[in-house]
């Protein structure tokens, strides 16, 4: 690891010498860019066991997990990018009036310059690699600031990015809250952050002063209703997937189950029976199951089992930081698990009568970044999808709105601000400049002084 203070005071230098290499140009052809996205690509296949054992160490996370998860993720917005960029980077003509005959308008996407990526601890490589992608996609100089949380897979993310990139281009800065404090105290031209609320508040703090372009991908508790008519096998099914994959600790898990008091219990029941068929008996001893981050988050997680009846799972081992799949019955919204998001292997059950009912509670809380629901009637599918803001989600499935690149992620509201993947991550790291190319050969008097009686050529003008 590197040394924090020596990261710190290294800090402005850096930032100084790749300010200088963007306004080289040298990252604004398209044969650049693709070079580096072949470079990045090139060495994830490279060091693919390397990734597997750092995330492992990091999270006692098996290797189909942490392909699918963390290294497909990453190749698949390459693979994007690759088919794609030639046609993101040209100018969009748009639509022109007469008002600027006979001018032609176009759309230029150009990059911001230097952006800033801090990433999170749960999908430490993919949660940071993803945006990396986009912002090498829209030609901008990168730093990257991994979680000191994973700490094995940020000093591999620092060794592969190094052995590729001159620090002028992309460099990585590990440590940290002070590290990121004085990163944050520096003007990026933009930055990317996901993380929690309450530090996404700090950073987008820290970026009014500079008035720098953000995105802030979140969290929160993100609702999963299962109707009446749900199909009861394949939802549970599902909901114990998305719920316990990376031991629940992803910023789109469902935090809380919603399920109509018809088939409540039928549903808690397939889902027990899910949960010992993917985990086994006793999870503890399974592969497939990852731990907890750290000591303070088994800590916190574990308090949260004081509430409401535990139906199944509940067990836990401080020293091996486990908590079994957990869900917990006879929740209120009063209660401490439904006041924060919970990002573990705990799932709070609640019901609803009436789905109307059940909207209603959710539209009094923050704006979720995921929901999912389970029903076979398209009415009440189209009603949920348009009943409330919310960043995205899925019917009938969890989680697989993160899994594309064609598919926008973010937040809204305290969830989320800014939209990324595929088109949206080049957007989102571009400046959008809209061009006015007028001709020469026609100057049409009438927009000059003196203007004289000229008002109603101008009225019929703006009319048409």
């Amino acid at each position: 690891m590197t040394n924090n203070i020596s990261t710190t005071e290294q800090i402005p230098e850096l930032i100084h010498r790749q300010k200088e290499y963007f306004r080289s140009g040298e990252t604004l052809g398209l044969r650049f860019r693709l070079q580096q996205l072949k470079k990045l690509n090139k060495v994830l296949k490279k060091y693919e066991s390397d990734v597997f054992d750092a995330i492992n160490k990091d999270f006692k996370k098996s290797i189909f997990e942490i392909f699918g998860t963390e290294v497909a993720l990453v190749q698949e917005e390459i693979k994007y990018f690759l088919k794609n960029l030639p046609k993101l980077m040209r100018p969009e003509k748009l639509k022109s009036t007469l008002v600027s005959f006979p001018a032609k308008n176009y759309l230029y996407k150009e990059p911001y310059g230097l952006s800033l990526i801090i990433g999170p601890w749960n999908y430490p490589l993919q949660l940071i690699l993803e945006p990396l992608v986009g912002s090498i996609a829209a030609g901008n100089c990168v730093l990257l600031k991994p979680s000191e949380l994973a700490v094995h897979t940020s000093a591999l993310i620092r060794m592969m990015m190094e052995e590729i990139f001159d620090k002028s281009y992309v460099a990585v800065v590990e440590g940290g809250p002070e590290v990121t404090q004085a990163l944050l105290a520096e003007a990026f031209d933009h930055i990317f952050f996901t993380g929690s609320v309450k530090v996404g508040k700090i950073v987008y703090e820290a970026a009014a002063k500079n008035l720098t372009p953000c995105v802030l991908e979140l969290g929160g508790k993100s609702p999963c209703i299962v109707d009446s008519d749900a199909d009861i096998d394949i939802a549970a099914r599902r909901i114990v997937w998305g719920k316990f994959v990376n031991g629940g600790q992803t910023c789109v898990a469902p935090d809380y189950l919603l399920p109509h008091k018809d088939i409540k219990n039928e549903l808690l029941d397939k889902i027990s029976h899910y949960i010992k068929k993917f985990y086994g008996d006793d999870p503890k001893k399974s592969p497939d199951y990852p731990r907890i981050i750290n000591d303070r988050n088994f800590s916190r997680l574990k308090h949260l089992l004081e509430n409401g009846k535990i139906v199944i799972g509940g067990d836990h081992d401080a020293a091996d930081r486990y908590i079994a799949p957990t869900v917990i019955d006879e929740i209120s919204w009063e209660d401490p698990v439904m006041q924060d998001e919970i990002f573990g292997p705990i799932l709070p059950v609640m019901k609803f009568e009436h789905l109307e009912d059940a909207l209603n509670e959710i539209k009094d809380r923050p704006k979720p970044l995921a929901l999912y629901y389970f029903s076979k009637n398209k009415k009440k599918q189209e009603r949920i999808i348009r009943a409330m803001p919310y960043g995205g989600g899925c019917i009938n499935d969890t989680l697989f709105q993160f899994g594309s690149p064609h598919i926008p992620v973010g937040g809204v509201g305290n969830s989320g601000i800014g939209k990324y993947h595929g088109k949206a991550s080049f957007d989102v790291f571009s400046n959008s400049k809209g061009i006015v190319k007028q001709s020469n050969k026609i100057d049409i008097p009438l927009r000059y002084p003196p203007y004289g009686d000229s008002l109603k050529w101008l009225r019929m003008i703006f009319k048409i």
